[in-house]
């Protein structure tokens, strides 16, 4: 009898595990395919960069380096709580996990208020591509400076949008954890976390490129 019910222990803690790969092995595949994506607007980029260094380097010089440092540090910390917060899952701490996930969303609608002063800036100074686009202290516009605009709001839309769909994410991840529901398992927060990190390495790829280009010199 106790060899019978130790082995239905033994089943019931292996029979998730298939479950457990196949999502990992999912939210692998979207991260994949999203990367893809990105991976042709960086292509974009590259090819600009190339054929229209001045007048990259000149816009480049125009974005705002302190804002945009700042939201690389909200970032890299809010990817911080998330790995503590997937510890703390795992270590049947459920409240703990659902504070930091709590912690991970309030910095990303930091984040996006940050990106929407700087976009406020960017309009304030006509640096949206168009008929008024303009350079201060530039005495004519150079070729290319428009395109890469045209990178950078597309990029970083984009990248908001996905920041926008993560905070959603971690915010149902920790009111799950919180409520201690059947579904809030540490794997949901796992995968979470696979999300979120990846809209944070997107962000640190396009960091340099937006807002370190034309610096150097």
């Amino acid at each position: 009898m106790n060899a019978a019910v130790l082995a239905d222990d033994d089943a019931a803690a292996d029979a998730p595990v298939p479950d457990r790969a196949a999502g990992e092995f999912g939210m692998w595949i979207f991260i994949a395919s999203e990367m893809l994506f990105f991976g042709a607007l960086l292509l974009t980029y590259a090819w600009g960069r190339v054929y229209f260094p001045e007048g990259f380097a000149a816009a480049g010089r125009h974005t705002d380096v302190l804002l945009g440092t700042v939201n690389t540090a909200v970032l890299l910390t809010s990817s911080l709580l998330v790995a503590v917060a997937a510890a703390a899952a795992s270590a049947r701490r459920p409240g703990l996990a659902g504070a930091l996930l709590a912690g991970t969303a309030l910095l990303g609608i930091v984040f996006l208020g940050i990106k929407a002063i700087e976009y406020h800036h960017e309009w304030q100074q006509a640096l949206f591509p168009g008929p008024a686009f303009r350079l201060d202290g530039a005495a004519a516009v150079p070729a290319g400076a428009q395109l890469f605009f045209v990178f950078y709001f597309v990029a970083t839309g984009l990248h908001a949008l996905h920041v926008a769909g993560g905070i959603g994410l971690m915010a149902t991840t920790a009111w799950g954890q919180w409520r201690e529901a059947p579904e809030a398992t540490p794997e949901r927060v796992h995968l979470a976390g696979l999300y979120w990190h990846f809209v944070d390495v997107v962000w640190v790829l396009l960091y340099p490129l937006l807002y370190l280009v034309g610096r150097n010199g």
